[in-house]
């Protein structure tokens, strides 16, 4: 009887590396609100909310074109190039503090990139629909193959996953880059003060965590399918 990629009582024992994965998303969001909650009890000295920053950086590097605005939901905020539109959250928008700050100028660094064709930016524009299409079909394939033993679909399955991996593996870089161009941002014109530099640091550092957690979640599901395609394989 076929056994490969199986524990005890043909228990899936690769289920561990899901939720290893899962575990890791999980610790990671919840340092990065942990982190959020106490920046965002911190105003800056200058008082300027994260609308405010966001609309005095974007002035500063000749973004005219670019809007803000307010988009509900917590950590929600993103930069949607598709619009050219900087959306804060409800606790960044008007809010104060170290934390909306460092947030607000977080997404105008994707403004930037976006203006300046930061090149990982662009890959992963262009990787989005693979990766949408990808995820969403590549199990279902896989699971197919694996109950059929239909070695095409396996690989199939696989390739489609690889979709979207590569999407969180080009995201990363993405993110770190505009945490980078945020800080640089914030000190040059003056909108924190060196000593509130390191607030805004840890919270971006925390939202930095986030991505390297979905990027070893993609990769430990990604070994999963490769070790149930190699138990059925050898069966």
């Amino acid at each position: 009887m076929g056994h490969y990629g199986y524990g005890f009582y043909g228990l899936d024992w690769t289920v561990l590396l899901l939720l290893a994965g899962m575990a890791l998303s999980m610790i990671a969001s919840a340092k990065l609100k942990r982190t959020f909650s106490v920046y965002c009890r911190i105003p800056s000295a200058s008082r300027m909310t994260g609308a405010q920053t966001a609309q005095r950086i974007l002035s500063m590097a000749g973004l005219s074109d670019v809007q803000v605005c307010p988009v509900s939901g917590q950590l929600t905020d993103h930069y949607d190039p598709r619009t050219r539109t900087v959306r804060l959250s409800e606790a960044v928008y008007n809010q104060t503090s170290l934390a909306a700050v460092g947030v607000a100028a977080h997404e105008c660094g994707h403004a930037v990139q976006h203006h300046t064709q930061y090149a990982p930016l662009r890959w992963r524009s262009a990787i989005v629909p693979i990766a949408n299409f990808g995820s969403g079909l590549s199990w279902p394939i896989f699971l197919v193959g694996l109950l059929t033993s239909i070695r095409p679909l396996l690989y199939l399955g696989i390739i489609l996953f690889l979709g979207a991996v590569l999407f969180q593996l080009v995201t990363l870089p993405v993110e770190l880059d505009a945490s980078a161009r945020a800080l640089r941002l914030l000190t040059e014109d003056g909108i924190l003060a060196q000593q509130e530099v390191s607030g805004a640091r840890k919270v971006l550092k925390a939202a930095a965590l986030t991505y390297v957690a979905a990027l070893a979640a993609s990769i430990l599901q990604l070994l999963r399918l490769l070790i149930l395609a190699g138990g059925r394989n050898r069966e």
